[in-house]
Formats: structure tokens, C-alpha cells, sequence
């Protein structure tokens, strides 16, 4: 079980995607935009962040800088989520400090695989 942080301004898709989580044994607490991102991604215990790169108030982009540039945040991994699947997106990502990156809409099992993989003691 791991200690997500879902980062969607799409209440529709965040439910549903939190409800997926929580089903496979996950801890899954949700913001719904750049600004609030930043400041739950401050609360103890977190593992892994899944970061919808289109947001309101700051994109995901921003805030993952920002939580790249802060000691308390960097080393939590972050998984950007985006529907814009365009050539050199992924890259982008891995620029702005995420771990890895995956497409809308999400195919649950890949997703679990990637978290798997960021999340310390799992085997």
C-alpha cells in the first residue's frame, strides 16, 4: 500500500481514479489544483504524487518544480498525467523533476506498475 497524493482538477476523473487506488489497497488524498497540491504534498507520511499536468491556479509543471526545489518535497516521486499525449511531452516532464510519466485516460494496471516502482519497499 502506498501514500498517494492525486493531483486532478477533473472532479469526475479524480473520483474515479481515487476510488481504483483505494480498491488496490491505496491511501489516495486528492487536490484539485496547483496551490493545494503544493501544500498537501507537505504532509507527512506521503509517498508518491500523480500530477495532472493541466491545472487551474498553477499548472503541474510549476508545482513540481517547486516541489523539486524544496527539501521537504524533493524526494517524493512524482508521475505526471496528462491527455496530451504530443510529441516531446514526456521529456518535458522529466525536465520539470517528474519520475515518470503516463497518459489519460489512465490504464490502471501500467499506472500500479509505475508506483510500484517509485515507492521504497515494494517488491
Amino acid at each position: 500500500m502506498a501514500s498517494i497524493l492525486l493531483v486532478e482538477d477533473n472532479e469526475l476523473s479524480a473520483d474515479m481514479l481515487s476510488r481504483r487506488l483505494t480498491r488496490k489497497g491505496h491511501q489516495v488524498t486528492v487536490a484539485a489544483d496547483g496551490e493545494a497540491a503544493l501544500e498537501r504534498a507537505r504532509e507527512p507520511g506521503l509517498q508518491v504524487i500523480l500530477m495532472d499536468m493541466s491545472l487551474p491556479v498553477m499548472d503541474g509543471w510549476e508545482v513540481t518544480r517547486r516541489l523539486k526545489a524544496d527539501p521537504l518535497t524533493r524526494g517524493i516521486p512524482v508521475v505526471a498525467l496528462t491527455a496530451h499525449a504530443l510529441p516531446g511531452q514526456r521529456e518535458r516532464a522529466l525536465e520539470a523533476g517528474c519520475e515518470d510519466y503516463d497518459t489519460k485516460p489512465v490504464e490502471l494496471p501500467r499506472l500500479l506498475a509505475k508506483i510500484e516502482a517509485l515507492v521504497p519497499g515494494k517488491p
